[in-house]
């Protein structure tokens, strides 16, 4: 019985090992054309235009003044959540994070950037309108932003209800700017050129309170303990990646690589580098992951008065 026993294991061994074999030999049988077809099988994504192919770089416009997107670090290099994006289009196309030309651009330039055919994208905290998309072209929306007040702690916590007679500052030619200017006719506006000159009118008193993007206002109260941010939430509208105006090639390179991104929580690794830990939790909401996704807002919400 013992005997019966061995026999019997050996044999379903030796079986097991054949049946191994075999499978080998026929996938070597089969040889590329297995592969080949397995190949064909996945999806392709886009190919990248051929005049970034042969140039072999990218040319990126970003924000230098608004952390934590895009701002230049204490070592004097480019960094944020919207220059890592960058990066990772470099190793997408090149395979490695650092071909890309880099350059600092200021809200009311980023359309001018594209249209003149200096960049190749914008990735610099661009709001989506309508208005916008008839002049350029966006990608699918990335990052989901809401506008907020920074102001001194000694003002009211609901701050859009008395903004009458107050001055605010902003950038020109961003969303605020126009919604301020549409749908707070008593409030005055003081629009500058940068994000960084907002802030200076704003912290040199000439300003009551300043308005932006919630991520870039809540770092400054974070090391400003004498500013905080008022309860007010508005204008929830995602950032995309501005692309010059019928390159349809390239928005689909872009839009298939951001999904690539997604799917591996790519945005969600961006986010912890840029973002205290504190926040990370609020934050993760605001991007695409593996189960979030979201689109652009459609109307004309400068136009859409509280």
């Amino acid at each position: 019985m013992r005997r019966l026993v061995v026999v019997l294991a050996v044999t379903a061994l030796a079986g097991t090992l054949v049946a191994s074999w075999g499978a080998a030999a026929s996938a070597r049988e089969a040889g590329p054309n297995a592969t080949a077809a397995a190949e064909q099988r996945k999806p392709k994504l886009p190919a990248l235009p051929a005049n970034i192919k042969s140039r072999g770089r990218f040319n990126i416009a970003i924000k230098c003044d608004s952390p934590p997107f895009g701002f230049i670090d204490v070592r004097g290099r480019n960094a944020g959540f919207d220059v890592e994006i960058a990066r990772w289009f470099s190793r997408f196309a090149f395979g490695k994070p650092n071909r890309v030309n880099l350059s600092c651009v200021t809200t009311p330039a980023r359309e001018p950037a594209l249209t003149s055919d200096r960049v190749d994208m914008v990735i610099a905290t661009f709001t989506y309108t309508q208005d916008r998309d008839t002049r350029i072209d966006f990608s699918r929306a990335y990052y989901k932003a809401t506008g907020r007040l920074l102001v001194a702690n000694s003002a009211p916590n609901t701050y859009l209800p008395q903004m009458g007679g107050k001055t605010v500052s902003t950038t020109t030619g961003s969303i605020y700017d126009r919604w301020m200017k549409n749908c707070f006719k008593d409030t005055r506006v003081v629009a500058t050129d940068s994000f960084t000159n907002a802030l200076l009118e704003f912290r040199n008193g000439r300003a009551d309170a300043l308005m932006w993007d919630d991520t870039v206002l809540l770092g400054i109260a974070t090391q400003d303990r004498t500013l905080k941010l008022t309860e007010d939430l508005f204008l929830p509208l995602p950032y995309g990646i501005g692309i010059k105006q019928g390159n349809t090639a390239l928005r689909a390179w872009i839009n298939s690589r951001l999904e690539v991104m997604r799917k591996r929580d790519t945005f969600m690794k961006i986010l912890r580098e840029s973002v205290p830990a504190r926040n990370l939790a609020a934050f993760s909401r605001n991007i695409l992951r593996p189960n979030n996704r979201f689109t652009y807002t459609q109307g004309d919400a400068t136009t859409q008065c509280p």
